[in-house]
């Protein structure tokens, strides 16, 4: 289960996934689908930031994939 850190509330929330480890980062994507399912199910509208969260969460996963595959190709 990913961890709450402290973070203001002005802190970018690219800035807190960032921070995240590998499994806390799929933790939180597979938690915002959890939710977005819930609240499908219970006919309530779901939150406009969620799609964000889903956006920013695979722009850091494709980041560090790249990452990886470029540090592999250098060894």
């Amino acid at each position: 289960m990913a961890h709450i850190f402290p973070y203001p509330d002005d802190v970018p929330l690219n800035v807190q996934i960032k921070s995240l480890g590998d499994e806390e980062l799929l933790d939180f994507w597979e938690e915002t689908q959890f939710l977005e399912k819930v609240f499908q199910e219970e006919i309530i509208p779901v939150p406009q930031h969620s799609f964000e969260y889903e956006k920013l969460i695979l722009q850091e996963l494709q980041l560090r994939s790249c990452r990886r595959c470029l540090a592999e190709r250098r060894f």
